[in-house]
Order: C-alpha cells, then structure tokens, then sequence
C-alpha cells in the first residue's frame, strides 16, 4: 500500500472558537488540542453556505453552491452529478466508507461510498429508517431515541435518557472503529464520519455533562449594533426570534452544548486509538471540521444561517502522515480556507489528480486566496458575505445594509464599521468584490452597478407549530409526513401577533 489512509471527521453546528487551543476557557478538548500538536489549525475557514445540506453538497464536492444548486435547504434535491469526494478517492483504488450524517436525499444515496452506516437523526418523514435507530432496535430500545423529549433545533437541555453507549456519539465511533478494523489491508482506506452532534437535542451523557460543574459557563456577547433587534436587517430579526431564553436556561445550554464537543473530543480520541493500535496511524491523514458553527445566543442570535464568526467560522484540524513535510506539526495558519478545499487538498495529499469541477483550493500547498464569497438564502432571508484577509461584510438585501468588522483586530465583532468614514474604501472595495459572486435573483438587488435592496420590513413571528421539530416515539415507523419539514422561519404574514 503505497497511499496514506484518509480519516474525515464532520461535526455538527461546532464554532471554530470552541477549541482549548483556540484559546477558549470553558471547553474541554484534549484530544483536538493534540491533533493541533501533531499538525495544523487553520484559524479562517469558513462555512461558505452556514446550513447543513448546501455546507455538505460543498464538502463533498469540492463546489460552490452556484455549481451544486443550493444555497437555500433543500431538503429533496439530489445530489449534482459531480464526482465526489468519496468517488474520486475509490476511482483510484481506495476503499471508502461512511458513517453518521450525510444529509443527502435519497437518504439512500451512497454519494461515491462502497458503504454508509446512517444516521440521519430519525427524519423519518422521508420514510426511511436509518441504521442508528435500527441498532437501537437491536439493543432493546426500539423507537426511544427522542424520549428526552428535547427538540432537534432548539435549546433546552437535559441528560442523556439511554445508557451512554448507545448514545449516537458512541455508535457513530464504535462503528467506524469496526470499519477501520474490517479493512482490506492491501487497500488504502477514506472514512468519514458524522458525528451528528453538538447540533440540538442538547443530551450530553452525565457523565460528561458533570464534567462541566465546577466551571463557570462564558456569558453571550452582544455589539451595540445588535442590542435592538427590531432595527435590524430583516433576516437578523428572524434569527433572533429563535431565542428567547431564560438565563437559566442559556447557561444549561452552553454546558449541555460543551459536554456534546467533549464527548466527541473523547470518542475520537478512541477511535484514533483503534487506529494506532491497528498500526497504521503513521500513514493515516487526519482532519476534523465541521459544516457550520452556532451563535449560542451571541449578538442575540442562535443556531446558524448567518455569516457572524460563531456561525460560520469552523474548525479545521490537520494531522498529515508522518513526516509529511507540506503538512508540519504544531502550526497555526492564517490563510482564508472554506469547505470546498476540503477535497483537493485530501487528494493532493495522497498524490490522487483533483477532478476539473472542484472550485476550491489545496490549503496545505500553492497560492493563498486573497478574499472568500459565502452566500445563505435567496429572496427574503437571505445575506452575503466577502471576506478578505482582515476584514468582513456581510449584506442584508432586505434593508439594504452593510456590516463591516475588522476580524483581525475584533474577532468578537462587537463594531460595525460600515457607516464610519474612514472605512468608505474599504467598504466599495469589497462591494466591487461581492458584486462580480452575485447571480440569479441576486441580480434583482442591483441597479446601474450599485446595490439597492428593497426596504426592511418587521419579522413577525407566528407560532412555532412544528415546535422546532421535537419528535417522539419512533416506533411503530412513524408514516411519510409531507409537513414534516424543517421552516427555519415561522412567519405571521399578515402581521397577526396572536392577541385576540
């Protein structure tokens, strides 16, 4: 076997300052903080489309979502015929499986994988039961998954219900450890594993929830900008309507959130054991990142689909072969990277042709980009981003707004800088920028090359029917429930706000 193994871990919603060696003071990573030592950190990259399906069309792929098709959620749309990640590297000899979250649709599809063990957090309402609860089933608790009776896309918090090693953190590891050990050992391996969490419910074990009790949770950070919400752009209002929170309950969802990234932390920290322990760690390439962050109530807001560092600025972990000498060890780097650099840059690695329809960037070789577009949403709730190497903007096309923050200086982005004079240049330059990714419906915001908008508008909130997607009894299988989608933003349209 003369190429390196490929290990790709993919969190769930977990922000790229939430590291120990980042810097952090609550969390609890040693298992990432090593993985740092023994390689490198990249310090910016960013979530180019902050939501869970088009971040993972763009892993996958290697492409923006102008090339895959969404920058939206869409829920039904099969994946582009693209040459994936996963293909590219069997094409070439390797064997390559999944386990976790996907995110595609069929749920079925292998997307390039000779295997996938699922687990698409019980959306059976595209009437598919997935391997997690099936192994459930297996160890006697058929159907209670959700028994917790927490939501999937809100922020109450409560200890796991089910022993600990069926939680699906534990199930994801222990199954792609099998993997690793059922390897053809003639064949170089890809494996990528989803670790569904620290994305909502908020159900850590107790264990390592009671890790956390003798540290004192950080507190929510909030820019002058952001204090009165009903003068913010459009779509920030409709982010914020998701909060809400007692503080009470903000400080229990921060250390339910933290014990779900400790856990992960110490489950790979496993399975990179079974790894070494089969002797291949050695020729083994390993990275962690994730599909987007979670604002976790700073600025007022929560969960994703913004372009605020929480929310889109990610981990990005990695750990070469040994002796790997375009990787290194113990490194910070402060090049701007994305998600679609995620395959050239395992390819390049193990000296596999990047195929023509990537867009993105090996990050660990060649020239560094000088600025980065991410884009969320189209229409109504929608923002754009351009990011250069030290500062952001970020547009609001319903309100017609601009925010500018100087990243370098002001991480937290407390200062929005784009009514300030002396910052006029930079804001047009990087408006110039921005204007040459616009495309679609985008389009309609522009006129006689400047920016125009339309007018802000009041969110208002209708009630939350759905109840943020809490689920219950999965068995017997729940049948197809055409209403069983996901809206992000539950709207009074006619301005009804409930009083009678």
């Amino acid at each position: 076997m003369d190429k390196p193994n490929v290990l790709l871990v993919v969190a769930d919603h977990w922000p790229g300052a939430l590291l120990g060696t980042a810097g952090h003071k609550c969390v609890h990573t040693p298992t990432l903080n090593n993985l740092c030592k023994n390689g490198v950190r990249f310090t910016n990259c960013y979530s180019e489309h902050p939501v869970c399906i088009p971040a993972r069309r763009t892993l996958m792929t290697g492409t923006s979502a102008r090339t895959h098709g969404d920058r939206c959620f869409k829920d039904r749309l099969e994946m582009p015929d693209l040459p994936t990640i996963a293909q590219t590297f069997r094409d070439q000899g390797y064997q390559a499986y999944a386990v976790g979250k996907t995110h595609t649709f069929p749920q079925r599809d292998r997307i390039g994988f000779d295997d996938v063990q699922l687990d698409d957090e019980g959306r059976t309402l595209h009437g598919v039961t997935d391997d997690y609860e099936i192994f459930l089933g297996d160890k006697g608790f058929v159907g209670r998954q959700f028994g917790h009776g927490m939501s999937n896309n809100a922020y109450q918090s409560t200890p796991w219900h089910l022993p600990e090693e069926v939680h699906a953190t534990n199930w994801a590891t222990e199954t792609m450890a099998r993997y690793v050990r059922r390897r053809d050992p003639k064949r170089p391996s890809f494996w990528y594993l989803g670790y569904r969490h620290p994305h909502p419910p908020l159900v850590p074990p107790q264990r390592i929830l009671n890790h956390y009790d003798s540290v004192e949770m950080d507190r929510k950070f909030i820019g002058e900008w952001a204090r009165d919400i009903s003068r913010l752009p459009y779509h920030l209002q409709g982010v914020a309507a998701r909060g809400g929170y007692s503080p009470r309950e903000e400080d229990s969802a921060r250390r339910a959130f933290y014990a779900l990234c400790t856990h992960i932390d110490q489950q790979l920290g496993s399975l990179i054991g079974t790894i070494r322990e089969e002797g291949i760690l050695d020729d083994t390439i390993v990275m962690f990142t994730s599909d987007h962050g979670d604002m976790l109530g700073n600025h007022n807001l929560w969960a994703k689909q913004t372009f605020y560092e929480w929310s889109s600025c990610i981990p990005m972990i990695l750990m070469g072969s040994k002796g790997c000498r375009s990787v290194g060890f113990n490194r910070i780097d402060d090049r701007l990277a994305c998600l679609k650099d995620v395959m050239p840059t395992l390819l390049q690695l193990c000296g596999i042709d990047v195929p023509e329809s990537v867009e993105g960037k090996s990050i660990v070789e060649g020239e560094r980009r000088e600025s980065l577009y991410g884009e969320f949403g189209e229409i109504d709730h929608c923002s754009r981003m351009m990011r250069d190497r030290t500062h952001k903007l970020i547009y609001y096309p319903v309100g017609n707004e601009f925010h500018l923050f100087d990243i370098a200086n002001d991480s937290d982005e407390m200062f929005n800088l784009a009514n300030e004079p002396g910052q006029a240049d930079r804001v047009e330059y990087m408006k110039r920028l921005m204007l040459e990714e616009l495309y679609g419906t985008d389009l309609d915001w522009i006129a006689d090359g400047e920016f125009k908008g339309e007018p802000n508008r009041n969110y208002v909130p209708a009630p939350n029917r759905e109840m943020s997607l809490t689920r219950g009894h999965q068995w017997p299988v729940p049948p197809i429930n055409p209403k069983g989608g996901m809206n992000f933003f539950p709207e009074s349209r006619d301005g009804w706000d409930g009083s009678v």
